[in-house]
Order: structure tokens, then sequence, then C-alpha cells
């Protein structure tokens, strides 16, 4: 391959996935845009590949543009191309919903198989200042992981600009999602404004800077995050969390601990408000009442209480 070529560096970065995560044969979620047509081409050639392309059905023509990217994935040399349509809620507004249903959808049809996203450094610093805006701690600040099974992100050190030179070398017209243009939603905000904005203001390099930042955030919390397993296993017991050993860990240990716990009982979609309200119990304890957290169930969540030196967690009708 000539050195010059612009399927270099992505062709290198998923090779390099490939070797630390060895897998027999991969999907890829395509949506059709430049940086899911210019992964879904480096990974063809890589391994046998199926795409799989979700239809959200939210814009008029979606089942031309998803009939569309099934044809050029198979031109890429794709085994298989599958279009999947979804029936997208309102739930939790469009972007989340519309996300929520993409990730079953590709979790359904992968057989097993890891499936790679085409997540790059751009995707990556909007995460991060999505988390840093909304306040969510740490984990979310830290961003997306390289892999987090099944989900495989190989181009998290790419740029945009080096998938739409894959499609303009490879000859391949990406669709254009006018979603992705559309200032109602709070993500293209933050990188049709927003980042250019702090690039401007901070002479270049923000994107880089936010993804290192992530980075970091994300050896933190791993290391963290082993340390609280270690505490769980010693603190857990069939009835509850014993809050003594609990109450002498550092704050942010045992808010880990206590969010190991309560994933363990059923709660879903932690918010770093609704841990700290149950580390309450534990670090600011007067007698106070319940906590409540999430649940997945959509009429039902979880009360926290304190009773007898033990945190216990009951279903409570919303």
């Amino acid at each position: 391959m000539d050195r010059s070529s612009a399927l270099t560096p992505l062709r290198a970065a998923v090779t390099a996935f490939a070797r630390r995560y060895p897998a027999d044969r991969w999907c890829v979620g395509l949506s059709g845009g430049a940086d899911s047509l210019a992964l879904t081409a480096v990974a063809a050639a890589l391994n046998p590949t199926t795409a799989l392309i979700v239809d959200h059905g939210l814009q008029t023509g979606s089942a031309e543009v998803a009939a569309t990217a099934a044809a050029q994935a198979r031109q890429l040399g794709c085994v298989d191309a599958q279009v999947i349509s979804v029936a997208v809620s309102t739930e939790g507004g469009p972007e989340a919903a519309a996300r929520t249903a993409r990730y079953a959808a590709l979790d359904a049809a992968r057989d097993g198989a890891p499936v790679l996203l085409a997540h790059t450094l751009d995707d990556q610093a909007e995460t991060v200042l999505l988390g840093l805006g909304r306040g969510s701690g740490p984990r979310s600040v830290a961003g997306m992981r390289l892999w987090d099974p099944p989900w495989g992100r190989p181009l998290l050190e790419a740029r945009r600009a080096d998938t739409e030179a894959v499609c303009a070398e490879l000859g391949l017209t990406p669709w254009r999602d006018p979603h992705n243009t559309d200032p109602r939603y709070t993500r293209v905000r933050l990188r049709t404004e927003v980042l250019p904005l702090l690039e401007d203001v901070l002479a270049g390099g923000v994107a880089p800077a936010l993804a290192r930042t992530a980075a970091a955030l994300r050896e933190d919390n791993d290391a963290l995050d082993a340390l609280a397993a270690g505490h769980l296993d010693a603190l857990r017991t069939a009835d509850g969390l014993t809050v003594a050993g609990l109450e002498d860990l550092p704050a942010a240990l045992r808010r880990r601990v206590i969010r190991g716990w309560l994933l363990s009982v059923g709660a879903t979609m932690l918010t770093d408000v609704q841990l700290r309200a149950v580390d309450a119990l534990v670090g600011d304890w007067h007698g106070q009442g319940g906590a409540a957290v999430s649940s997945p169930l959509r009429y039902q969540r979880l009360i926290v209480t304190r009773h007898a030196g033990l945190l216990t967690a009951a279903a409570q009708p919303v």
C-alpha cells in the first residue's frame, strides 16, 4: 500500500486493535457516514466483517439510506450486510432514545462477535465536554473506552478529517446526516460552536487535550474500581452493605463501593447526584430518610435506607 495513502493510519489503528483484542470475525456499526464507511473499508480488508446498519426510521428516506450503506459495505468486501429496523421511543430525549435503540439492536444482531464502532477523537472530545457540562463525575468525563466488550472503538485517536480523506480516496460518497448539523441537538452545538471557540481561544490542540484528559481519568478510575471491588467483597452481606468499615474509606473509594453494590442489587443509570445521596447515608449520617436510585423498570425505583448499621435497598413504585 502506498505510504501516502489516507488509509495507512486508519489501517494501523485497526491492526493494533486487532492484535490487542483478537477475534476471528467482526461486526461493524455502519451508518453510511464518513467515519463508519472508512472503518468498514479498513475492517473488511483485515478480518471477516459483517456490517450492521440500523434504520431508526426517524427521517424521510431512511430506508434508502440504509440500503445504500448495505450496498457500499458489500462493495467494500464485507461478508454480510444486515439492515435492522428499530422503533425509537421518546423516553430520555431523541438523542438518548435513538442511541439506546441502536445499541440494543447491534447487541441483538452481533451473534457473539465484537462490534466495531467508528467513534473518533473528535467524538471523544465532545463526550468529555458533555460530561464536564453536566457534572456527571469522573466516570463520565473519562469518555469512551477503546474496548468495552462487546464494543470496540479502534479509531479513537483518528480525526474526522482522516475518515473523510479515506472516503475521498476510495471514491465513496458518505451520507450526510442532517441531524449532525441541526443546532437543536446539544452535541451539534458543541461540535460547531463550543469546540471551535475553545480552539480559537486556547490556540488549538483542544480536542487532543480533552482526549488525553479522558485517558488519564480512565486509568485512575480503573485503579480505584479495582480497590473498591475488594472492599465490596468484604463489606457485602446477604442482606445489604455493612456501614462499619465503609465509613472509614475515602469518599471517592466509598462511593465506588456503593456504586458496585447498587448495580449488584438492580440499580441502573446511576447519576452522580444519586450516588452522593446514598453516600450521605454513610458519610453524613444524621438519621435522615432513604435515598432513591433508578431501577430498570420504568414505574419502579430503589430506595436505599440505613438501619442497624446496614444499607439496604427495596423496590418502590414511582
